[in-house]
């Protein structure tokens, strides 16, 4: 039985151990996302509107709208961006469902109940959101809430900067994680042969994973859709937009 966080490694030079389950598996959610947005944009061909068209600029439509309430009008340059931030995180929670260790296979789970996905995909967004500073000119904006609203607090505003990079890393890991334990309890329980006096209690376990199954693919959902809408937020608050 596998064990809880456990990875295969590669030993690559001048990096040393990583986690080659969780690179092989990023990169086939990458392949899947290059073929979803190809296959779309392959339907743009004929002048008939198909159903593929309509689903997906209904997702276009409700990440565009996100980022327009937050940021305006000039937020049209960042919807691409988001776009790909909420498919491909949704994807990448997806990948547990499938339960491709189970069979062997040498990726599986959802990379994101890897601190190595997430914390490279919250820097990915931060550094968004300084080069938007730096690119909009509100560097001194940017520094003066610091100082906001009084000098004294500079310390606990660095504090709260901070601890925002960490939660919007920690609070998609430890969801994607949890879910993870919670099949593996299940699947402890119904290898173990518990009895439970008369009554077989691993017997009685094997509709679990169903319903833990269904419960993660939504909070996979729901945590792309809350990872994409902080970033978008602490967009809006660095670039200080009024609107």
């Amino acid at each position: 039985m596998q064990e809880i966080g456990s990875h295969a490694t590669w030993t690559l030079p001048l990096v040393g151990a990583v986690h080659s389950d969780t690179i092989v598996t990023t990169w086939v959610a990458m392949l899947i996302c290059l073929a979803l947005f190809a296959w779309v944009g392959s339907s743009y061909r004929s002048p008939r509107v198909s159903k593929r068209q309509t689903v997906f600029e209904g997702i276009v439509s409700f990440v565009s709208d996100l980022v327009h309430n937050a940021l305006g009008p000039s937020g049209e340059a960042y919807v691409p961006f988001f776009l790909a931030v909420f498919v491909f995180v949704f994807l990448l929670n997806q990948f547990d469902i499938l339960p491709l260790r189970a069979i062997g296979s040498p990726f599986g789970g959802s990379p994101t109940a890897d601190l190595n996905t997430v914390v490279p995909l919250t820097l990915a967004v931060y550094v968004l959101i300084f080069g938007s500073v730096i690119a909009r000119r509100r560097v001194g904006h940017y520094a003066k809430h610091f100082l906001q609203p009084f000098p004294v607090l500079l310390p606990l505003n660095v504090l709260d900067e901070v601890s925002r990079v960490l939660t919007l890393a920690a609070r998609l890991f430890f969801n994607i994680f949890v879910g993870e334990i919670l099949f593996f309890i299940a699947s402890s329980i119904i290898l173990g042969r518990i009895m439970i006096g008369a009554f077989n209690l691993s017997l009685a376990a094997v509709i679990l994973p169903f319903f833990i199954q269904f419960f993660n693919f939504f909070v996979g959902a729901v945590q792309a859709f809350v990872f994409t809408l902080l970033g978008i937020i602490y967009l809006s608050l660095a670039l200080g937009e009024e609107h």
